[in-house]
């Protein structure tokens, strides 16, 4: 049985349909997926939602089918990306309904693939529960059914889920319930009710990321605005004013709007599979940020200069070849900003990623409007970086940035702040939307309020400020936490994670559910995989980076999805032996 039919769960079939004719040769074979959404789409990427709201990747990088390039066992069953089925521009940035379309039409022909004796079930309810002993078939509850259905292995493939309000949302919210105020939750922003958001009247806006995009989408042209040309917003007169502040205080960088050309670094180079295997083989374990950061900051600063020295060789002071020999040598980060100082002159050629990660630390400004200024022209600043090829280090870090990810997998619970530093630098918004930020905010629709922004419930209304700007203080009847709930076992509505929280299964530091990396098996609190329960997706500790896989860059999804569909037939092809014997 499989749990969530959205695109988790029909990489699984795929891959399922992929592996059979070596692993299965069984009959009377039933998949059951539960899931209250259509197939292949599942609830994010389902047709009945807004057509203004995008994709976050070009057409061209979104794909579901493996190719040469992914580490599995599993054979290669290629397929078109979005643009190819599609027939778009690659460059396009796809509306989610197409998407969606695209994964219908995956899904359909997953099934399609299957063995002639294996059948699939779609129940469109909600799971509730699963219950059942270690080594006897599972049993799985369903919404507004009163027997459960049997199963003899049980794949979780949930996408993001509600969450419980943490405490300090819980007090805001229960203030805004006695004062008569609007707060609304985290929440996936197509399901958002944005109606209580009133024309004129100001918002406050916590989160500066791809949720606070689809809020700006749904509440102005979604609201009858319109642009003209690139750098001007037509109010309809049904917006609210957005005041908009998050802990960095700046928006997502855009997606690169250039490709690559000539030669790639070879990646991982300081950060691979053995240096992951010693960090796990240290008896007292490691530390994210003194045993594995500066592995990372290694890596990604490789990614740079190597670009940087091959590709705009007039802006470095030594040869390539020397500068990667002594960069490789340096033993420490002192040593190594030495070597960069001395062969890299401009400062601005420097990958320096904590003013990368917090670019307004210790930055004031000196009035509301002044701040504004300066917003847009950092919001300027990235457009031009991430579209015009002389900054082309920074489509070499991207490229860092997904060799990393693919190989901090294999650690588990590293903590949540490596997960957000990657979407800010690489899973922003498309450069039009940014665009369109700008033209709202020389509007008046949306303005900024500064990095570490904090809320008070006083005196009968929400208060903003920030250090940005001292003094500032922005006073509204509705505060929007723009951003998706947190993957939390504990936390989560789902009343399916909950028990299985309940049951024994393990969590990491920061709440994700523990399981086995090599399978996909779910880990009770002492660490033993469950031989009949298995979970994939952002609620396990072997989440992988984006919604979906670029072609070409190894899929650690599609690596994923492989081992657990192999690893399923395998146990069904010998559960049936054991049958027969």
């Amino acid at each position: 049985m499989i749990v969530g039919a959205g695109p988790r769960g029909t990489g699984l079939i795929e891959r399922i349909a992929a592996n059979a004719p070596e692993l299965y040769a069984g009959s009377g074979l039933d998949v059951h997926l539960v899931d209250p959404y259509p197939p292949g789409a599942g609830r994010i990427w389902r047709a009945a939602q807004s057509p203004l709201l995008w994709m976050n990747s070009h057409a061209e990088d979104v794909t579901m089918f493996t190719d040469e390039t992914v580490r599995m066992d599993g054979p290669v069953r290629p397929g078109p990306t979005l643009h190819e089925w599609a027939g778009l521009d690659g460059r396009t940035f796809a509306d989610r309904q197409i998407q969606g379309s695209y994964l219908r039409r995956v899904h359909e022909q997953a099934v399609a693939a299957l063995p002639p004796s294996v059948a699939v079930h779609h129940h469109p309810r909600r799971a509730l529960r699963v219950s059942g002993p270690r080594e006897g078939r599972q049993q799985v509850w369903l919404e507004g059914r009163a027997r459960p259905l049997t199963a003899d292995l049980v794949v979780l493939g949930l996408g993001h889920l509600d969450a419980e309000l943490n405490q300090e949302q819980s007090e805001l919210a229960a203030y805004a319930r006695t004062h008569d105020l609007v707060h609304l939750p985290p929440d996936f922003t197509a399901d958002s009710d944005l109606s209580a958001l009133r024309p004129g009247e100001p918002a406050l806006v916590r989160g500066f990321g791809l949720a606070f995009v689809d809020l700006m989408v749904l509440l102005t042209e979604g609201r009858g605005g319109r642009y003209e040309g690139d750098d001007t917003y037509l109010p309809s007169g049904r917006e609210p004013v957005l005041y908009v502040g998050s802990r960095r205080g700046v928006p997502y960088h855009a997606k690169i709007g250039y490709d690559w050309t000539g030669e790639r670094p070879l990646l991982p180079r300081f950060l691979g599979p053995a240096e992951i295997d010693g960090l796990l083989a240290r008896p007292g374990g490691f530390d994210f940020r003194r045993d594995v950061w500066p592995l990372v900051e290694k890596e990604l600063g490789f990614a740079h200069y190597h670009r940087l020295f091959t590709a705009h060789a007039e802006r470095t002071a030594m040869a390539w070849t020397d500068f990667e020999e002594k960069y490789a040598a340096a033993s420490g980060g002192v040593e190594r900003e030495a070597l960069i100082a001395s062969a890299v002159p401009d400062p601005r050629d420097r990958l320096q990623l904590a003013a990368l990660d917090r670019p307004l630390d210790g930055v004031t400004y000196g009035s509301f409007e002044e701040f504004q200024e300066g917003l847009r022209g950092y919001v300027e600043d990235d457009l031009r970086r991430r579209h015009q090829a002389d900054h082309r280090p920074d489509l070499a870090v991207f490229l860092g940035l997904l060799s990393v990810y693919g190989q901090l997998i294999r650690l588990g619970g590293i903590g949540s702040w490596w997960h957000g530093f990657f979407s800010y630098l690489a899973s922003g918004p498309p450069g039009p939307r940014l665009r369109q930020l700008l033209a709202l905010s020389r509007a008046g629709v949306v303005r900024f309020v500064g990095a570490d922004m904090a809320v008070r419930a006083e005196d009968g209304v929400f208060r903003a400020s920030s250090a940005t700007v001292p003094g500032l203080s922005v006073e509204a009847r509705a505060l929007v936490e723009a951003r998706l709930p947190e993957p939390m076992l504990r936390r989560a509505l789902d009343p399916l994670l909950r028990e299985l929280y309940a049951d024994g299964a393990g969590e990491t530091p920061d709440g994700l559910l523990r399981v086995d990396h090599a399978d996909g098996r779910v880990l009770d609190r002492a660490g033993r995989p469950h031989p009949r329960r298995f979970a994939l997706g952002p609620h396990t500790d072997a989440r992988t980076p984006g919604a979906f896989t670029r072609p070409r860059t190894g899929g650690p999804a599609f690596r994923q999805n492989d081992a657990t569909a192999r690893a399923v037939l395998v146990f069904l092809r010998d559960l049936g032996a054991d049958a027969v014997g």
